[in-house]
């Protein structure tokens, strides 16, 4: 019976990754974006993501989530509400360890960053 094989003092431990790789936060980043269009405005019959609110979305490879998202208006009557519920959802994303929403008006909201499809619903286009 061959004898069982030893680690020698030169074989060398498997260097184990501490975060997620760029695949991962793609993956993941794209999963936020899908909760995000499943989020309506409710002014308009759009969602957020497609409405142009929303302007960054980045997951980090300790699998933090930073959402940097604007309103319609600073007067918008949903300001305090909407950025909790966009917090709130993305968080039942289980990968996901934590999740960070910055609300910003810099640059203000224009109809230039609404999606095509979403331009052509509203008689944009």
């Amino acid at each position: 019976m061959p004898e069982p094989i030893r680690k020698q003092e030169t074989d060398v431990e498997p260097v184990r990754r501490s975060g997620l790789n760029s695949i991962e936060r793609t993956v993941l980043e794209g999963e936020v974006v899908d909760v995000l269009r499943c989020i309506y405005d409710p002014e308009i019959p759009v969602n957020i993501y497609d409405l142009g609110l929303i302007y960054e979305v980045a997951v980090d490879e300790s699998a933090d989530a930073r959402i940097v998202m604007t309103l319609t208006s600073p007067m918008c009557p949903v300001a305090e509400e909407l950025p909790l519920e966009v917090e709130e959802k993305v968080r039942l994303i289980p990968s996901l360890k934590n999740v960070t929403v910055e609300l910003t008006w810099d640059p203000p909201f224009s109809i230039d960053r609404m999606s095509d499809e979403v331009k052509l619903l509203l008689g944009l286009l």
